[in-house]
């Protein structure tokens, strides 16, 4: 295992952090001080200390979160806001989340601490299907669908929807659609329908990749299966 995956997997840093730590000098492998990236450790035969300090590996986690809204995907809030580190057990701190859902979205978020698997499952050429249900206020054109899937112009390149169907029909005075994306860009949803001139009143994320939100409850975690888990494997190429 590349030294800098063993110190992300262990919850020293993530794995750009962890280059940062190898290259000052801070990693010893075997009493050895180690600066060169890319270097390779048996995590079971070795010994790896970080400053002086022991680090082992950490069980490979991952779990599904029901985001509220109104909660930041963060670990700290410089404004004091309520994090969704605050909906897990301390002892699963050390995990990240994949990807993020903004502020004011709910609905599905992934945590881990396998990164390379998480970088896989977020890299654009992978192609991972997000699923969103986005409530909007209406009245909405009824060719919404059509418009998203031909895509819509942002600042940073269009963004075009793979799937988009109406839920809850056009003429409802609370509109819901469905929407499948297979990026992951900064507000990229909220930023379209602002494009068309549409506000959303609530945005849910249902599904990420092969893991459902189904009836969690918000606010509530699950450990994902060992067949969701293997899933994520497949996906991303790693089995």
């Amino acid at each position: 295992m590349r030294l800098q995956k063993f110190l992300s997997r262990a919850g020293v840093a993530s794995r750009r952090k962890s280059e940062e730590l190898i290259q000052a000098g801070r990693v010893r492998v075997d009493g050895l001080v180690i600066t060169r990236l890319g270097t390779t450790i048996d995590p079971q035969v070795q010994q790896v200390k970080v400053d002086g300090r022991p680090v082992k590996l950490r069980e490979v986690n991952w779990i599904a979160l029901h985001k509220p809204a109104r909660v930041a995907c963060t670990r700290k809030d410089p404004e004091g806001r309520s994090t969704v580190y605050d909906f897990i057990p301390r002892r699963l701190h050390h995990l990240f989340h994949v990807g993020r859902l903004d502020f004011m979205s709910e609905g599905l978020l992934l945590l881990s601490n396998e990164g390379d698997v998480a970088h896989q499952l977020l890299h654009p050429s992978r192609e991972v299907k997000r699923r969103y249900v986005i409530s909007l206020v209406g009245p909405v054109p009824a060719n919404l669908p059509q418009r998203l899937i031909a895509g819509v112009q942002l600042s940073d390149g269009k963004a075009i929807a793979r799937e988009a169907d109406w839920i809850i029909g056009p003429d409802h005075k609370a509109p819901e659609i469905g929407l499948t994306l297979t990026e992951g860009r900064n507000r990229e949803i909220r930023r379209m329908f602002s494009a068309l001139d549409l506000k959303v009143r609530t945005l849910r994320r249902i599904a990420f990749g092969p893991i459902e939100l189904g009836n969690l409850a918000s606010g509530i975690m699950r450990m994902l299966s060992e067949d969701e888990r293997a899933a994520v494997y497949r996906i991303t190429g790693r089995i």
